[in-house]
């Protein structure tokens, strides 16, 4: 079956989330990085219906805002009943990000679970070109 076939009743490949909250960072005059993990990610099997899961990790080295942990934990949770493929989990989750803090760089990995005998992981960088 071609992907062009294939028409999943679960796909969907930009879920509605929750807003990413920021707050203000009092050491923007400094570079350091912050690391999140979160070890309960879930989404679906675009194909399957069923359920993948995944530890996502983000690095961020942020400029003027920070990220606010529970805005962060509500956006990943709302993927748990979206059928996305493991890399547009990450790429979007990225993109949101810069979106909401534009942090200097940005870092997302998505370490799956086995299908079918297989892991996956997918990370996607993003950084800000200084002048």
């Amino acid at each position: 079956m071609s992907s062009s076939e294939y028409t999943p009743e679960h796909a969907a490949s930009q879920p509605d989330t929750p807003p990413l909250e920021a707050w203000p960072n009092q050491y923007a005059d400094r570079r350091y990085e912050i690391s999140i993990t979160h070890p309960e990610f879930t989404c679906l099997c675009p194909r399957t219906g069923l359920p993948d899961f995944a530890t996502i990790s983000i690095k961020y080295t942020p400029d003027q805002q920070c990220l606010e942990l529970k805005s962060l934990k509500y956006y990943l949770n709302t993927f748990r009943q979206v059928g996305i493929f493991h890399e547009n989990v990450v790429n979007r989750v990225r993109d949101d990000i810069v979106a909401a803090i534009a942090p200097h760089r940005v870092e997302v990995e998505g370490a799956f679970s086995a299908r079918g005998g297989i892991l996956t992981t997918v990370r996607s960088v993003w950084q800000r070109e200084e002048s």
